[in-house]
């Protein structure tokens, strides 16, 4: 579990990302938020990079009732599509692009979809329970 991703992680794309998401509370909440949470987990792997974030899926923050910009939101969740590998029966659920994923679902949508290893998976269960936001998605993933 102490390996990087094979293919890399663009951390500075999620960084930018997360910054983008955020509203600017009064005072940042840290790991207390989904945002900060995942901007928590990114940076730790900066430092170390490990494919999985201990009991990540587990501490993501879900009572977390933020506002959070949609669009960024959205955009985000087709960004780190991207980064991940489709692993299918190789994910693990505290992977760190699943654990990040899974904080900007929480912002956006307020829960925690269980998460199949592929992103067209993933797709046709947002298109399918969040259609709004699966064509926006969709969109910028496509345009990726």
């Amino acid at each position: 579990m102490a390996e990087g991703h094979k293919k890399g992680l663009d951390t500075g794309l999620i960084e930018d990302d997360l910054i983008s998401c955020c509203k600017k509370c009064d005072q940042c909440q840290g790991k207390s938020c989904t945002v900060g949470f995942a901007k928590k987990c990114v940076w730790d792997y900066i430092r170390k990079p490990q494919k999985e974030v201990l009991d990540g899926i587990s501490r993501i923050p879900v009572t977390d009732f933020k506002v959070y910009d949609e669009v960024e939101l959205e955009t985000a969740i087709a960004h780190i599509l991207k980064e991940c590998k489709d692993c299918r029966e190789d994910h693990t659920e505290d992977c760190i692009i699943n654990v990040i994923r899974s904080c900007y679902e929480v912002g956006l949508v307020g829960d925690v979809h269980a998460y199949e290893g592929s992103a067209l998976q993933y797709l046709m269960y947002m298109k399918e329970n969040y259609p709004e936001q699966a064509g926006k998605i969709a969109d910028v993933y496509a345009g990726l």
